[in-house]
């Protein structure tokens, strides 16, 4: 059975806007896959527009999930990037 495990190693802010302090415009994202022997590892990053918004969580209070629904909502397949690590295992 294969596992996925997604990580955030780093966020890229901008000190302040309109919406708060340390508004965040970069994620840099891993996304590793183990299936017994075989492990799979993608790293990128995904960008994110400034954006008026009417809730803004503070740097302090994001979550992983969050940050994630954010990336996977902004250009990053999450299920291709899965079955890409699944084949890069299968298909060493």
């Amino acid at each position: 059975m294969t596992t996925f495990t997604w990580t955030i190693s780093a966020l890229n802010c901008i000190p302040q806007t309109a919406e708060g302090q340390d508004y965040v415009v970069t994620a840099h994202w891993q996304c590793t896959g183990a299936d017994g022997a075989y492990t799979g590892q993608v790293y990128s990053t995904c960008s994110f527009p400034v954006e008026s918004k009417t809730s803004f969580t503070p740097y302090a209070d994001l979550t992983l999930n969050q940050v994630l629904g954010w990336i996977w909502a902004n250009g990053v397949d999450k299920d291709a990037t899965e079955a890409a690590q699944l084949a890069a295992q299968l298909n060493p």
